[in-house]
């Protein structure tokens, strides 16, 4: 694995909370059924591509999210025409169908997805630009690829944050890919994706992250209930309002401190052959300036209390202050 591949700290045992209130059985195999089916209905009518008018895609996206149990509730508006550049934060494969739900474009995934059951093979028929991730040397060639499709007048959706997080802390948007943007002269849609159950805090039902394996994501979005998904379309960033790709990264990126301030990842001390050592990392729910401590001999056993560091201060990797740094695979550098 390249040293540059973006990575996340989430991980099942970390950030996924017990099986919350669930449906019968029967009732979660109909619902994958019926993804299933509309999944093989989306390959049998690629062929058509761009013919198809950009409502019905949108309503087949919906459809496939409903399909699997989940509501969706849409706010804003993106650009109906002319190239434009969504981005999004990344936390499901259910963020795919959403985003298409928003603007039908070609979506830039890891080259591993073409090999999926169904959904690659309805992705590589879709236009899905694919990047081959742990390959610096192939980035300007996607870079390059990106600009020519928004050139012409098509919509590409991203998820700068390279890796899915667990919905409740997230990443940084890394840059690279608003370099597209620039040299086409293109306009940036930034997107917030989140999920919620059926109380009214953040869900990690729908998180595909770490060692997490599709069957099991898809079985446990199946089985919940009451899950909803939440898009918020934020304010378009018009083409030339920034002059490079940092900038223009970071305001994308950037969302109202309340939205993702909530939980973080702290390093965890723990217990591993017979040593004190510094886990993979916990969730961690804090509440506006209190500081988060987290003790554990495990990742998913944490008991934050009132020491430690301020969580009001970010750095420029999304994460917190160095004395509470999420673990270095989350630090990379970006390209």
């Amino acid at each position: 694995m390249s040293v540059w591949l973006p990575t996340a700290p989430c991980t099942p045992a970390a950030c996924l909370e017990p099986a919350g209130p669930s449906v019968a059985v029967p009732r979660a195999v109909l619902r994958l059924a019926a993804v299933t089916a509309l999944m093989l209905a989306g390959i049998a009518l690629c062929p058509l591509g761009g013919r198809l008018p950009a409502g019905w895609v949108r309503r087949w996206c919906r459809a496939v999210v409903r399909a699997a149990g989940v509501r969706i509730r849409l706010t804003g508006a993106a650009p109906a025409e002319g190239g434009v550049l969504l981005v999004a934060n990344h936390v499901s494969w259910l963020d795919v169908p959403l985003l298409a739900a928003v603007r039908p474009a070609r979506m830039l995934a890891k080259s591993e997805i073409r090999r999926w059951p169904v959904a690659g093979r309805l992705a590589a028929r879709g236009g899905t630009l694919f990047i081959e991730r742990d390959r610096l040397r192939a980035l300007p060639e996607t870079v390059a690829r990106i600009g020519t499709a928004l050139r012409g007048g098509a919509a590409v959706a991203v998820f700068p944050e390279g890796s899915t997080w667990c919905g409740r802390a997230r990443g940084h948007f890394r840059r690279a890919v608003f370099q597209a943007a620039l040299d086409a002269r293109a306009p940036v849609q930034p997107v917030r994706l989140s999920y919620r159950g059926a109380g009214e805090g953040a869900a990690t039902a729908a998180a595909f992250v770490g060692d997490d394996t599709l069957f099991a994501s898809l079985w446990r979005v199946a089985s919940a209930r009451g899950l909803m998904a939440e898009v918020e379309v934020r304010p378009l960033i018009p083409a030339g309002r920034h002059h490079d790709r940092r900038t223009l990264a970071r305001a994308a990126g950037e969302w109202p401190a309340a939205s993702h301030t909530e939980w973080v990842h702290f390093p965890q001390k723990g217990t591993r052959d017979g040593h004190t050592t510094t886990l993979r990392g916990a969730c961690v729910h804090v509440h506006g300036n209190a500081s988060g401590h987290v003790h554990g001999n495990a990742a998913g056993d944490h008991h934050p209390d009132r020491r430690g560091a301020r969580t009001d201060r970010t750095d420029r990797h999304g994460g917190v202050a160095d004395e509470a740094r999420p673990p270095p695979q989350a630090l990379r550098p970006g390209v």
